[in-house]
């Protein structure tokens, strides 16, 4: 195929379009360079729907990046008011913060209040993709309890998201009157944690309609072909504890979503599929194998997973460890989670903690995957600790505050070493032996 640089006489809808077409958008070329990966391999990949650049056309500050098979494991984090805690301003230091610490998304999940102009507040002024569940949004929208809104009045809500350019949304589609059946038969522990879920599965409950993401998905796909937004397909039936997870209710929707997949396809709308929140360790890569294998290899975005249901407090721990097996058994974009997960909105200093940990699973999964120049920062890392050069440790460390912090709040008597070991530094003695040094420990 001849390749055809992206030009103003060069129209298409979707960055899917283009790749089908040979054309080479600016976008590819900014991901394809970060990356570190020939444009035509990444185009391919883009055919195939397994690599996704969320680019909304009408989000101008957008660094693009993209999402998927053999790129950077990429990292989102979660924010919002609700009605309990409803201080913009908090949020708005919480995205500045985010953003300072390279996250490559955000999602807006405001669900009480002026959401629309917090929201377009975010799109101005982020360099990061922006995403949004709109069904959260519909019952503070419109000042209507949840029976009263219309399927219209839902899809409604999805445009005006579109419209204000926003990068990905989660449309919990899924969850059609035959997965509820499946959930209902289950037996399951948590039942359904899944907000949007929840909300989906009430609405269907006290109307007794289909829920409208499945039954007006195509004009959803109208809406997002004219925007360029990618559809996150929510997984409203992730398991919200080990005991529920790997379970028919979560299998079923999978099916589901894989179907609805080849849908959007068709339409050249990108896609990525969420994935599930609680799951043992020894479920997880077999729960990438199936996402990967039913829903076509397209782009998995996890929650998680969180591998134990005991640890309140710590859940960024425990979501760490599951989101480095899961993304180096084939995820591509972890949702962070934060000390604060299950017991209030995060705070600040939960939001820094949940992005180091994220950040650290995500990276250690690259390493595994093989993604190409991940091992090379550890290979700095290595050389500066070798060298014993403190500063330069501070520099590549993934937060430099914590462990320069560390080091001033207790000196060691010599500046080769540190307290832990002193003169008995394994490394400072190896350097000096090696060296032809005299080494003198007492």
């Amino acid at each position: 195929m001849n390749l055809k640089k992206d030009g103003a006489l060069m129209n298409y809808t979707t960055q899917m379009d283009a790749a089908r077409r040979g054309i080479i958008s600016k976008e590819m070329e900014v991901v394809a360079r970060k990356e570190q990966i020939e444009i035509e391999q990444l185009r391919q990949l883009m055919v195939e729907g397994k690599v996704i650049i969320p680019a909304n056309k009408n989000h101008h500050r957008l660094d693009f990046d993209g999402i998927g098979q053999g790129l950077r494991t990429k990292i989102n984090v979660n924010l919002g008011i609700s009605k309990d805690c409803c201080n913009f301003d908090l949020e708005l230091e919480k995205f500045k913060q985010a953003i300072a610490m390279k996250v490559e998304a955000i999602m807006d999940l405001s669900s009480y209040g002026k959401t629309r102009e917090f929201r377009r507040v975010l799109i101005d002024y982020s360099p990061a993709m922006v995403g949004t569940v709109p069904v959260y949004d519909a019952v503070g929208f419109y000042e209507k309890d949840l029976a009263a809104i219309t399927a219209e009045e839902f899809i409604a809500v999805v445009r005006a998201h579109a419209e204000d350019g926003v990068d990905f949304m989660t449309i919990h589609a899924g969850l059609n009157k035959a997965t509820v059946e499946r959930f209902k038969n289950s037996g399951r522990l948590t039942n359904i944690v899944s907000r949007g879920g929840a909300l989906l599965f009430a609405w269907m409950e006290l109307t007794g309609n289909e829920n409208p993401f499945y039954e007006y998905f195509d004009e959803i796909l109208t809406i997002f072909e004219t925007f360029d937004v990618t559809i996150s397909l929510g997984d409203a039936c992730r398991p919200g504890s080990i005991n529920d997870s790997t379970d028919a209710a979560q299998i079923e929707e999978l099916i589901v979503l894989g179907e609805l997949t080849k849908r959007a396809w068709e339409r050249n709308v990108q896609v990525m599929i969420e994935g599930p929140g609680h799951m043992a360790i020894n479920e997880i890569a077999a729960n990438m194998i199936l996402e990967k294998r039913l829903c076509h290899g397209a782009p998995f975005y996890v929650l998680g997973p969180l591998v134990t249901d005991v640890a309140p407090g710590y859940d960024h721990i425990t979501s760490a460890i599951g989101g480095a097996i899961a993304a180096a058994n084939g995820a591509d974009f972890l949702c962070y989670v934060t000390p604060a997960e299950h017991l209030r909105l995060p705070d600040l200093e939960d939001m820094k903690e949940g992005i180091i940990a994220a950040k650290i699973a995500a990276h250690a999964a690259d390493i595994a995957k093989g993604v190409k120049g991940a091992r090379d920062w550890d290979y700095q890392m290595s050389t500066a600790r070798k060298n014993l050069d403190w500063e330069q440790m501070f520099q590549l460390a993934i937060d430099a505050e914590k462990p320069r912090k560390y080091r001033t709040n207790s000196m060691p008597e010599n500046e080769d070493t540190c307290t832990m070991c002193g003169k008995m530094c394994a490394v400072r003695n190896m350097n000096k032996i090696l060296d032809g040094e005299p080494v003198n420990i007492l």
